[in-house]
């Protein structure tokens, strides 16, 4: 099935200078971002802590249920809605146990100030996490999505050449800091989960790369007198149609989740959504055109 025509003939590399300078554009923002509202949104599983989902048979107003929590002197902590308003269903995370109070942890004062406030409370969910063990999390997450790119970049150095390598992992960052400014500026929460869908995006990013780039090289074989311009745009011509193909039934899978998978894996909805969007513009705007560049100023070796 192709749903371009076969002579489709767009020039994709001449946009090069726009689509770098662009994602260069938005990076940067998403790096002002940072520093403007004070880092990442780390959940639970990062810096430490305690969550607690309750659930009321009756309703109850947020901002009364917040006056309770208020008195417990439980510090800062969040209070929220969780999934169908209807189910009266309301999520608390509070800050990491301090050592001097661990004898009565924060999720047990929890516990105790909505029991004695409300008969038909209902304590669905209590997870801790320790500030030490946060700390490990936040580090392996970070080594796993550093060896991923490694491991990516040895691998396409090794099937093709370094300049297609090194086009790859460029735009395979590219999509990773996209992906993280969009969670700077809308402040949510950085979980395990998201560190999960990063890396999964990371791998649909690189299958689709390396789509574009062997049908770049089975073209450079076969039509040896084609300049590389000619040949990176009708490779990435000839590939479209399997792009969009791959990219839309994914992302519709992907919109139905978001939408209707409710509040558990909507952030890991959002990561993959906005991560796949952002894979394949870069595997034809980023990828492509970096290694062409690489052609151009250092081209290989005729054999």
């Amino acid at each position: 099935m192709r749903l371009v025509p076969d002579d489709l003939n767009i020039n994709f590399i001449s946009h090069k200078w726009i689509s770098l300078s662009a994602s260069s554009a938005v990076i940067l923002l998403g790096v002002i971002a940072y520093f403007l509202m004070g880092g990442f949104n780390y959940g639970v599983d990062f810096r430490g802590g305690s969550v607690v989902q309750i659930q009321f048979t009756k309703t109850h107003d947020l901002a009364e249920i917040r006056q309770v929590l208020a008195g417990g002197n439980l510090g800062t902590f969040d209070l929220q809605n969780f999934g169908d308003p209807a189910e009266n269903e309301f999520l608390i995370a509070l800050p990491e146990i301090e050592e001097t109070v661990k004898e009565e942890t924060p999720a047990n004062r929890v516990r105790n100030l909505l029991t004695a406030a409300y008969p038909d409370v209902n304590i669905r969910r209590v997870e801790s996490v320790g500030p030490r063990v946060g700390d490990e999390l936040k580090t392996a997450a970070f080594e796993a999505i550093l060896f991923s790119v490694f491991a990516i970049l040895i691998y396409v150095w090794l099937r093709f050449q370094w300049r297609f390598s090194v086009g790859t992992v460029l735009a395979l960052v590219h999509d990773i800091l996209i992906v993280l400014a969009a969670f700077v500026v809308t402040q949510k929460e950085i979980t395990l989960a998201v560190v999960a869908a990063v890396l999964t995006v990371a791998g649909y990013s690189v299958n689709d790369t390396i789509v574009i780039f062997d049908r770049v090289r089975e073209n450079q074989r076969k039509f040896q007198k084609k300049n590389s311009l000619e040949i990176f745009n009708s490779s990435l011509n000839e590939t479209l149609s399997r792009t969009i193909l791959t990219a839309g039934t994914t992302l519709v899978v992907l919109v139905a989740i978001f939408f209707l998978g409710g509040d558990i894996i909507h952030d890991f909805a959002f990561a993959l959504l906005l991560g796949i969007t952002v894979g394949t513009y870069s595997s034809i705007y980023i990828a492509a055109p970096l290694s062409y560049l690489l052609q151009q100023r250092f081209p290989p070796r005729s054999k």
